[in-house]
């Protein structure tokens, strides 16, 4: 497996992201990894306070709406990681930092599904404690993913 991260990284492709100095390099996908992630973080975070209670008077079920940008932005932040993560790959594996930011991601993703799932069901828009463990969860982990994340460069 190392064998072929190291190939993929010695690419013409991957060195020419990490070294050259054009903008449509690695600070593009720098740049859309950053606002995929945002437009990912920012509405699960907004539909995890209003199920944690925040702004209890504003109804919960328009909420539902903001799945779809979440995946969206959730695909963009994980197709542009991607291309990052081949242009280093054997320094981001050994990297700790790295590892716990993508088990945090993993883990708030699949935080996300449970919320749509339980929350927002067709019958009825409930929120119960279990979803305010899961809506508390999921903002420790995004927050946890962005922290990790930015200290992978120091690691």
């Amino acid at each position: 497996m190392m064998a072929w991260l190291q190939s993929i990284e010695g690419s013409a492709w991957a060195v020419w992201l990490k070294e050259s100095p054009s903008l449509w390099g690695y600070t593009t996908l720098l740049f859309l990894h950053t606002i995929g992630l945002s437009f990912t973080v920012g509405p699960s975070v907004a539909i995890d306070m209003r199920i944690l209670g925040v702004g209890r008077r504003i109804p919960l079920a328009p909420f539902d709406a903001f799945f779809k940008v979440i995946w969206i932005a959730f695909a963009v932040s994980a197709a542009s990681g991607t291309v990052l993560f081949f242009s280093d790959a054997t320094a981001k594996l050994a990297n700790p930092a790295y590892l716990v930011k993508m088990t945090l991601v993993c883990i708030a993703a699949a935080i996300t599904i449970a919320i749509r799932r339980r929350v927002f069901r067709p019958a009825a828009v409930e929120v119960d404690a279990s979803s305010r463990y899961l809506a508390a969860a999921s903002i420790l982990c995004w927050f946890g993913a962005i922290t990790a994340g930015r200290y992978i460069a120091y690691f």
